[in-house]
């Protein structure tokens, strides 16, 4: 996949393989006992969170407070990602 042509260079800048997950589901959601409706993962570190749509929306704060701009669905059978700076899906 090409990232210039999706309109995004932060693909190029990330790690060749996939980050191991951080937990099976939203790590801030498990700590606090909340759900979710949707699960992202940081393809910086691994992280995964809660999607936009869920109502503590924990994968744009990861993003908010780490500045890791890339993330990825992690919900099976997806594999889009998406950049937060740029504002493009790939």
């Amino acid at each position: 996949m090409s990232s210039a042509a999706d309109g995004c260079v932060h693909l190029d800048r990330l790690a060749p393989v996939d980050p191991e997950p951080s937990a099976d589901g939203c790590e801030e959601c498990l700590r606090m006992g909340d759900t979710w409706l949707h699960l992202r993962i940081c393809l910086t570190c691994g992280h995964v969170g809660c999607c936009d749509e869920s109502r503590n929306r924990h994968a744009t704060k990861h993003y908010r407070a780490l500045g890791h701009p890339v993330i990825r669905s992690f919900q099976p059978g997806e594999s889009w990602t998406w950049c937060y700076i740029d504002q493009v899906m790939a």
